[in-house]
């Protein structure tokens, strides 16, 4: 078994979720005692979240690299970066290291593609729904990728950064979203792809009007894959 590596923190209310599903998913697979060999580096998000706003891609990156190197050097094998939106910076983390990363818009393209989806709806950060880093990546891969209208993406953003980050899961914007799902359907979607790690924390399949595709577990389930390959 390979030892993963994860930068996490941001938020850490979905880093958990990546430690609790990657411990399952290697139980899972192989019984008894067995949980992952893992690293966190988890990041104080808050300056992170400040670099995003203000545009800072490059020294978020810088960052980001720097924790690579750390998990690097105390004996990563994989690496996995917990969020959709810093994946922005992803040529950060392999430029800075020498350890194979597994890039999450590539394990959700082979998700969708292998339960046949073709056209998923985004429900993500504003910087992930209105960039190209993420959406080109999967529109390559062959995905007609259905993005939120304006007011609606402005919602998920600041469900994500106001609520969810924070721990804070309200009825009410599990109705807002839920809601977008129905809208989603009506625009020629065939799937619902839960494009930042937290949004999994509101949306399923028990209350999605289309198939939901959730990043975090997708990621963690493709990270296990390469930990335990042969």
């Amino acid at each position: 078994m390979r030892t993963i590596g994860l930068i996490g923190g941001m938020s850490w209310e979905s880093t958990r979720i990546y430690y609790d599903a990657i411990n399952v998913e290697v139980r899972t697979r192989l019984g008894g005692l067995h949980s992952a060999k893992c690293i966190l580096h988890s990041l104080d998000f808050a300056p992170i979240a400040e670099m995003q706003a203000a545009g800072k891609w490059g020294e978020a990156g810088q960052v980001l690299a720097g924790a690579a190197r750390d998990l690097e050097r105390a004996g990563a094998e994989v690496l996995g970066l917990c969020t959709n939106t810093m994946h922005k910076v992803a040529g950060h983390i392999t430029a800075a290291t020498a350890v194979p990363f597994v890039h999450i818009a590539d394990a959700t393209a082979g998700a969708l593609h292998k339960a046949d989806r073709r056209a998923p709806y985004l429900m993500a950060t504003r910087f992930t729904m209105e960039q190209d880093f993420y959406t080109g990546r999967l529109q390559a891969q062959g995905l007609q990728v259905i993005v939120p209208e304006p007011a609606d993406r402005l919602e998920i953003h600041r469900i994500i950064y106001e609520e969810l980050c924070r721990g804070d899961s309200r009825p009410s914007s599990r109705a807002a979203y839920e809601a977008m799902t129905k809208k989603a359907g009506q625009i020629g979607a065939d799937s619902v792809l839960l494009g930042c790690t937290e949004v999994g924390m509101l949306l399923s399949d028990r209350n999605s009007a289309l198939p939901t595709f959730d990043t975090t577990l997708i990621h963690a389930k493709a990270l296990v894959d390469f930990a335990l390959q042969e």
